[in-house]
């Protein structure tokens, strides 16, 4: 049957490679790359154990507009009509039902005919935030739509184009993304928040991500080790780079308002966030950029046995150098598009761009991208290299035809 062998006829019985695809390049063997990631690994555990946060402080925050009290609620009647506050202008009124344990309140609240006001229709679902009087009483006020049917229809269609693809791969893709972002909101930030050194929270997280989500998608085998071990080195150089790019450039990390909320907490260190978002940010490139490497030097590898190491080297180098190419210019639109509305002010104020790429809120945005994508650069020859010398130390497979049927 040839069924039970990969592209070069040889025959995989672990329940591994059935689950993902026999693969001769992914055969796991015992070799000094697996001893280093066990190494890592063991010191990332000990890390989150170390770091994880026993006890959050208590931070009132409903004196700047947030509430943890958030209950669903339904439009049930929108009129147009003069504003309270102000006859000469328009509001548009908008009663609400809220569904909480009391049964099913309504309340009214009045918006300005204007822009950037919400378009409420009949039937739409919202949220609506509850605060509670000295008396007891109960008052409601509109927080934000309901969004999460579209979030759910899209998360769909995400899972089913990865898992189209990719297959059962795709399903341990998305196994590492859910377990990334539980680290990210049940150990990063809760540890920072509870005043640990977010640089080292970030690090330690990040090592964390990187291990789930490359072995849990790739397999135990060495080319994960190879794009582990670079993911590592470049994750390293990337903090030092932002430690070493932040004591110089001093930045405040108070340049936008969220970021000023969190002053409230006593001995938050806010310029360590700056840094521990950079590492963060870097994390996600690297993983693709060390993972292509990688797997570019054992296909590389299986289409020619014969190739020794510096043949594998250079060639996945080539590809290297193209794939970077596109990266950078990635990082820099993405950061970008999320700054577009920042950029178009700063070009209505008419101020030169050494003055706009100097303030703080601009020049974070350069040195997170700079510093990311240093790291991206380095994470290429360092993998390859680590995925040539792992290819070439193989042992050569002899093919043989399957048989057929």
């Amino acid at each position: 049957m040839a069924s039970g062998y990969g592209r070069s006829g040889v025959s995989h019985g672990s329940d591994f490679e059935r689950l993902i695809g026999p693969d001769r390049r992914r055969i796991p063997t015992p070799h000094g790359l697996a001893l280093l990631v066990v190494i890592i690994a063991l010191a990332t555990v000990a890390g989150l154990i170390a770091l994880y946060p026993r006890d959050l402080p208590d931070i009132d925050l409903t004196s700047f507009g947030f509430t943890g009290d958030v209950l669903p609620a339904t439009v049930l009647k929108v009129a147009t009509g003069p504003c309270s506050y102000s006859a000469d202008l328009t509001c548009n009124y908008v009663q609400f039902e809220v569904e909480d344990e009391t049964g099913s309140p309504t309340e009214v609240q009045e918006f300005p005919d204007e822009v950037g006001q919400p378009s409420l229709n009949i039937g739409d679902k919202v949220f609506m935030a509850r605060t509670e009087a000295d008396d007891g009483t109960f008052s409601y006020y509109y927080v934000d739509r309901d969004r999460s049917p579209l979030l759910i229809v899209l998360t769909v269609l995400f899972a089913v184009a990865v898992i189209g693809l990719a297959r059962w791969r795709g399903v341990a893709a998305l196994g590492g993304l859910v377990v990334s972002v539980l680290i990210l909101v049940g150990f990063i930030v809760p540890a920072i928040i509870a005043g640990e050194d977010p640089v080292l929270v970030a690090t330690v997280g990040g090592s964390a991500i990187v291990l789930v989500a490359l072995y849990l998608a790739h397999g135990y085998n060495p080319l994960t080790h190879s794009a582990a071990l670079g993911a590592f080195g470049a994750l390293a150089l990337t903090a030092f780079l932002s430690w070493a790019a932040l004591e110089v450039a001093r930045f405040t990390g108070v340049a936008n308002e969220e970021a000023s909320y969190l002053l409230l907490i006593p001995g938050f260190d806010i310029s360590g966030l700056l840094l521990a978002g950079i590492v963060l940010g870097a994390i996600g490139a690297l993983d693709d950029v060390t993972v292509t490497q990688a797997s570019t030097v054992w296909e590389l590898r299986d289409a020619n046995p014969n190739f020794a190491r510096h043949d594998l080297f250079a060639s996945g180098l080539r590809v290297g150098r193209d794939h970077i190419a596109s990266t950078v210019n990635t990082l820099l639109l993405a950061y970008a598009g999320a700054a577009m509305p920042l950029m178009i002010l700063f070009t209505l104020s008419g101020q030169s761009l050494g003055t706009i790429s100097s303030s703080e809120v601009v020049a974070v945005e350069i040195t997170r991208t700079l510093v990311g994508s240093i790291g991206l650069v380095a994470a290429v020859p360092v993998t390859t290299w680590l995925a040539a010398r792992e290819a070439s130390t193989q042992p050569k497979v002899e093919t043989t035809a399957p048989e057929d049927p």
